[in-house]
């Protein structure tokens, strides 16, 4: 019994430290070779909670806004999603007004397409072109998509 007890500490214990030199990995290189108008911090030294600095694209409504987004790591990554949420309020179809994102690559499959290579680097990337590049027909905010699709100016 105490036997199993060990033996399940040094398993958990080396799936976190597996996860924890992983995402550090990650977050070196998001920093080594960044995306343009995205940028990338730990709230504390275990990785677990980063905030994200994101700049709207060009010629997107949101071209020069600097929008905040809190990502926080479960104990399952990268086998699940992390959930990734704005903290800076935004008027988008696919963001309600809590800031939760509807995109594929944030929810587990069938529903979603995420899979553990994804990685928060191209998470990131397919939320600055979802700024970009809204989604009117797989809304969060149904009105604000249907303004979208029908009063576009």
């Amino acid at each position: 019994s105490n036997i199993k007890l060990f033996l399940l500490f040094v398993y958990v214990k080396a799936e976190i430290m597996q996860r924890s030199i992983r995402l550090k990995r990650e977050f070196e290189r998001l920093n080594q070779n960044p995306v343009e108008g995205i940028s990338c911090y730990p709230k504390s030294d275990n990785f677990e909670n980063l905030v994200a600095m994101i700049i709207g694209p060009n010629g997107s409504p949101y071209s020069g806004y600097l929008f905040q987004l809190s990502i926080d790591i479960s104990e399952q990554y990268p086998f699940e999603p992390p959930r990734i949420t704005f903290q800076t309020p935004i008027y988008h179809p696919n963001i309600d007004d809590k800031g939760r994102i509807c995109m594929d690559l944030l929810s587990m499959p069938p529903k979603g397409s995420w899979n553990p290579t994804i990685g928060i680097k191209n998470l990131l990337d397919a939320v600055q072109c979802l700024l970009g590049n809204p989604n009117p027909d797989d809304p969060l905010m149904a009105d604000i998509a249907q303004e979208y699709k029908f009063n576009r100016q």
